[in-house]
């Protein structure tokens, strides 16, 4: 039975998709193979944050260019997704699977950040089986990775010997100003535009899920930014 226009459609995005993926993962990988060789006096954690800073850079990039609209980035909820937007799914989904194995091979194992990676990465698996809603997702991982280059800068600064400085309670501050900014006030829009749509279940179950984990986050960010400040003053 010869398949319709659709349908043949339908299945190159679903195998380009999974090439994404698999060529995202070994590329992630091998950059950071690449960072430790250049970096070898660094630790795990730092040579990782690096490339999960270029992963946010790509991210918020390749996010910031599949919009098509700018006057309604996020019009047409529900909709099929444009193959920019899978292609921004794809590429974060490669980082998500890669970040989460990595993370394990760590000296530290972080149960906020495994449970933060499995929601995601069931969220964008949905999206992409759905082959729907990329708008909206796309936009989640915007406002998910904009904070993340300042989230690991702080972390980087303290290994190359800046804490407990002016510098790093600089990028501490940004990081928290910019988190509660994406996640605490666009973020919960996108939920809401989630939550009453007629979406997947699924799909509406790891949008919950993100913004509960976001929510946790904003928490000990606040308590953090507070600390810190009182012992600088």
């Amino acid at each position: 039975m010869s398949l319709t226009e659709s349908q043949l459609q339908v299945r190159e995005m679903e195998e380009y998709v999974i090439k994404t993926i698999i060529v995202g993962v070994v590329s992630w990988t091998s950059v950071f193979v690449l960072v430790r060789r250049i970096f070898p006096k660094r630790s795990f954690d730092f040579c990782n944050r690096v490339v999960s800073s270029l992963h946010a850079t790509l991210a918020v990039t390749l996010a910031w260019l599949s919009v098509e609209d700018w006057r309604c980035p996020i019009c047409h909820v529900g909709s099929k997704s444009s193959p920019k937007q899978m292609q921004v799914l794809a590429v974060s989904l490669s980082y998500l699977i890669y970040d989460l194995a990595c993370c394990h091979f760590g000296d530290t194992v972080n149960l906020d950040n495994t449970v933060h990676h499995l929601v995601s990465i069931l969220g964008i698996g949905a999206g992409l089986s759905y082959q729907k809603c990329g708008s909206e997702m796309v936009a989640t991982i915007w406002i998910t990775e904009i904070s993340s280059p300042f989230l690991h800068l702080r972390e980087l600064l303290k290994e190359l010997g800046y804490r407990d400085t002016l510098l790093n309670l600089a990028a501490d501050i940004l990081f928290a100003a910019i988190f509660t900014f994406a996640r605490m006030l666009v973020g919960p829009c996108i939920t809401y535009v989630t939550l009453s749509a007629d979406y997947p279940l699924l799909i509406k179950a790891t949008g919950l899920g993100l913004q509960l984990v976001s929510a946790f986050w904003f928490f000990k960010i606040v308590r953090m930014v507070k600390r810190k400040l009182t012992k600088r003053a």
